[in-house]
């Protein structure tokens, strides 16, 4: 509870910086952060994907092996230091290119997120209305491939599944998959052919931006009061839904296709890889945000207990999610007479999609679709708090003057409007292709490498034992054994052997029949590389600016801690953060006398002097 032990008098805040208000706020906000709109589109849909029930297996090894530790190492990182992801790097300076990393990963997440929550916002408007325009298949928009579940005519739905046996060349496309694409995206044919901007994104984009600026004006005090809302309000909705969809024919269907492990892709390596992916996307590891959040809590707070709550909560909300998701695409799939694995589109399309189509069978549906939608928003916006977050604390943390701490509003405000003028090009016509482009290549793979090397530089530049201690001496016990191991060998062992299998495995993005061509995935590449790239080029920069005659002195001088590494407030720098002037430091000083006899005299006045009350002082006050 942030309380230190022992000492009554001592203030554990940090007033320059600030404070959560109270610990749930902390967890409300990992909750919020962790639990996002991938909980939703993305889990249930890689699961779809790589063989129903036997995602579970590498998705759980991936979480106690993987997901768990590097949550745990990055909140006591962040806390230990009270500072940002560029400021805890005083660790070892030299790796401070990591922090600039998780910046750059950051901001290409904080750009398109908000374009997937800006259509969640779309949606959400649209919906406020007697019919929703998704029902039927009678809209301008439609093509006579056309039928809709609620059409009622189940003798054209025969006709349909057999001129379907006859001619494989035809499709059917449900209302809502034609809404999505030739009405809200009006999608243009190629990624390079961007079209016009959707008027209507656009300013959804503004409305969405203008949200989360306003719920982050005053920084961690006021989104914090915020959480309590938009982390908890989801899964009453969630509940709701899950309670329709296994009420629905058909739904033990889905819930057995989503169960049932089809074991042969456990050996696809692609398989691990979006295991290992999911969680890092999901818990948040390697985006700076955990570090960020962690900086504002107590130095005493016990964030062992808040790394297992918040990891185990958020991987139970994705399974819980993908019963949700499952139930309703098997009912879909029995009503349309095919196979579960044809129902669903690919990507945020399964929100976009899936979901509001069977929001059509509820009776009322326009209030479950406002409800859906409004929990879509409210999981987007508690990522994209704390994502906007990290930027501000990172540039406010690394300038550290009070100008800029009394100004920090306006760097939110600056970086508010940046990443609204940057999401404009996701709004066009061709925009779906670059979302889908920046999602698989911007935040994949780069986490991995951040976090693999941000192991390696804690757990071996700056030294295992010296990290235990730190956790020692602010949580009051040192991390316990599974942890110290999963550190050292086997969390940057598992992360190693997934970059080599996704090598070996590597397949270009494509979206349904479309796939991008060279120039698309190598500005995805570019992407990818541009957050790792940071690593080695301030490393460099870094050495060739320490101190040293040799290439060997000037490397260890570059990863040698910082001297005001350690716990930001003064009362919390004991041991071997005590201040400079401590007895050991002075004797140092003191080397050998001027004047011998001088200093002998001065030696034996210096001798401890028992008190009247029996206490013995010295006479020599120290500084």
């Amino acid at each position: 509870n942030g309380a230190v032990p022992g000492e009554r008098g001592k203030q554990d805040k940090s007033v320059k910086r600030g404070n959560w208000g109270n610990q749930i706020e902390f967890v409300l906000t990992s909750v919020g952060y962790a639990v996002g709109l991938g909980n939703v589109w993305r889990f249930p849909y890689l699961c779809y994907r790589n063989g129903g029930g036997a995602f579970m297996f590498p998705y759980f090894i991936m979480l106690v092996f993987c997901g768990i530790p590097l949550f745990f190492m990055e909140l006591s990182f962040g806390q230990f230091a009270s500072q940002g992801c560029l400021g805890v790097w005083r660790v070892s300076p030299m790796f401070k290119g990591v922090g600039y990393g998780m910046m750059v990963v950051s901001t290409y997440i904080g750009i398109y997120y908000n374009v997937v929550i800006c259509i969640a916002f779309y949606y959400f408007f649209v919906s406020m209305t007697r019919v929703l325009p998704w029902t039927y298949c009678s809209n301008p928009w439609n093509t006579p491939d056309c039928a809709g579940v609620l059409d009622g005519n189940i003798s054209s739905r025969a006709a349909l599944n057999l001129t379907h046996l006859l001619n494989t060349t035809q499709k059917r496309t449900s209302p809502s998959e034609e809404y999505w694409r030739r009405y809200v995206l009006q999608l243009s044919d190629d990624i390079g052919n961007l079209g016009e901007v959707r008027l209507p994104l656009l300013g959804c984009l503004g409305v969405s931006w203008v949200v989360v600026f306003l719920c982050l004006i005053k920084g961690v005090k006021s989104s914090g009061k915020v959480v309590y809302f938009t982390a908890t309000f989801p899964y009453v909705v969630l509940t709701i839904l899950f309670v329709r969809g296994i009420t629905l024919e058909g739904a033990v269907t889905g819930i057995m296709y989503y169960l049932t492990p089809q074991w042969d892709k456990i050996l696809n390596a692609k398989v691990w890889g979006d295991a290992a992916s999911q969680i890092f996307y999901s818990l948040g590891c390697a985006w700076g945000g955990l570090i960020t959040m962690a900086s504002y809590n107590k130095f005493h707070n016990n964030c062992y207990r808040d790394s297992i709550i918040i990891s185990i909560t958020n991987c139970a909300t994705s399974v819980y999610a993908g019963f949700v998701i499952f139930s309703i695409l098997g009912f879909m799939a029995n009503h349309l007479g095919v196979d579960v694995s044809k129902v669903a589109d690919h990507g945020p399309g399964l929100a976009f999609v899936a979901y509001p189509e069977a929001l059509t069978l509820l009776p009322i549906s326009p209030l479950w679709s406002i409800l859906f939608f409004f929990m879509l928003i409210l999981l987007g916006l508690g990522t994209q708090f704390c994502l906007l977050e990290t930027l501000v604390t990172a540039i406010v943390d690394e300038v550290g003057n009070e100008w800029i701490i009394r100004r920090k509003t306006f760097v939110t405000l600056g970086v508010a409007v940046a990443g609204f003028l940057l999401g404009v090009p996701l709004t066009t016509q061709a925009g779906i292709y670059w979302l889908l482009l920046m999602d698989n290549y911007a935040a994949s793979f780069s986490l991995v490498i951040i976090s693999c090397i941000m192991c390696v530089a804690i757990m071996y530049i700056y030294g295992h034992r010296n990290y235990f201690k730190d956790i020692e001496m602010m949580l009051g016990f040192p991390p316990p054994l599974f942890f110290q191991i999963c550190w050292r060998f086997i969390s940057p062992a598992i992360i190693f052997f997934i970059l080599i299998f996704t090598v070996i495995q590597y397949r270009p993005i494509s979206y349904n029949e479309y796939v991008y061509p060279t120039w698309a995935i190598s500005i995805g590449f570019l992407m990818a590389l541009s957050s790792v790239i940071c690593i080695p080029i301030y490393a460099i920069y870094k050495v060739c600016c320490s101190e040293g005659d040799t290439l060997l002195e000037r490397l260890k001088n570059a990863t040698k801690a910082s001297k005001d590494w350690g716990p930001a407030l003064a009362e919390h720098r004991s041991g071997r953060y005590a201040p400079a002037f401590s007895p050991s430091t002075e004797s140092h000083l003191e080397v050998q006398p001027l004047q011998p006899e001088k200093g002998q005299s001065e030696a034996a006045a210096a001798s401890p002097v028992q008190g009247s009350n029996g206490s013995a002082h010295s006479q020599d006050s120290r500084l």
